[in-house]
C-alpha cells in the first residue's frame, strides 16, 4: 500500500474513479447542489484536470497497491478552499462550450450551492482544510482512512498549520472514524432550504496539530 500524490499519469489512469469517491463523502449534499449524477460528475471530471480548482488532482493524494487505487484524500489550506470554489467557473463554461452540460442548468446549480454556503464556516489562515477523504467500499476496515489520515496531519505540520479541520455530514458514519483520530466538534450548522431537500446538519470538526 502507498500513498503517492497524484502525477500526470496517475491523474489520467484514475479519473474515473474520482467521481464516485468524492460523492460517497456527502451524497445528500452534492444530491442538492447538482440535482443529477451527470452534472456532478462532469463538474469533478473537468475540475480533476484542472490544477486550481475545487475538486483538482493536484490537491489529491492517492493510496495505491497493485495498480489499484484504494481511495483518495483531498486537502489544501483553508485560504484557498474559496479560491479553488470560485474558479470552478471556468470549468462550467469549458463544459458548456463543449455541449457536455446545458447552460440553462447552471443557474439552478449556483442558486442551490449559494443556499449551501451557510453549511460550510470560515476556514482560518492557520488551518489545513482536508475536502475529502474517501475510500472505495471494497477496501475499507484495512485502515486505508488511518493511513490518509496521518498524511493529512504529517503535510499540514510540514506546511506550518496549527489546525487541521474538514467538514461532514452529521449523518455520514465517518463521523466516529474521525471522533476515534482525535477530531473534536466544533460547529453544528443548518441551513433551512438545503435541510428541507433532505440535507442534514453539517459538522465542522478539527484537531489542534
Amino acid at each position: 500500500m502507498q500513498l503517492v500524490d497524484t502525477s500526470k499519469e496517475l491523474q489520467d489512469t484514475f479519473a474515473n474513479d474520482i467521481p464516485d469517491l468524492v460523492w460517497a463523502t456527502g451524497a445528500a449534499s452534492y444530491s442538492y447542489h447538482f440535482a443529477d449524477r451527470k452534472m456532478f460528475d462532469a463538474i469533478v471530471l473537468g475540475s480533476w484536470r484542472r490544477d486550481g480548482t475545487l475538486f483538482a488532482a493536484d490537491t489529491t493524494t492517492l493510496v495505491v497497491e497493485d495498480g489499484q487505487l484504494l481511495g483518495i484524500k483531498m486537502g489544501m489550506p483553508g485560504v484557498d478552499f474559496r479560491v479553488r470554489q470560485a474558479a470552478l467557473g471556468a470549468v462550467w463554461k469549458g463544459l458548456v462550450t463543449g455541449k457536455q452540460i446545458n447552460a440553462a442548468d447552471i443557474e439552478g446549480v449556483l442558486q442551490r450551492s449559494q443556499h449551501a454556503s451557510w453549511l460550510n464556516p470560515v476556514i482560518h489562515a492557520d488551518t489545513y482544510y482536508i475536502h475529502a477523504i474517501s475510500v472505495k467500499p471494497e477496501y475499507r476496515g484495512k485502515r486505508v482512512g488511518y493511513r490518509l489520515m496521518d498524511s493529512a496531519i504529517n503535510s499540514a505540520r510540514e506546511q506550518g498549520f496549527s489546525k487541521l479541520q474538514l467538514d461532514v455530514l452529521s449523518g455520514n458514519p465517518a463521523v466516529e472514524f474521525y471522533r476515534a483520530v482525535g477530531f473534536e466538534l466544533l460547529a453544528e450548522t443548518r441551513a433551512p432550504k438545503p435541510a428541507a431537500f433532505g440535507v442534514p446538519p453539517e459538522y465542522r470538526m478539527g484537531i489542534e496539530l
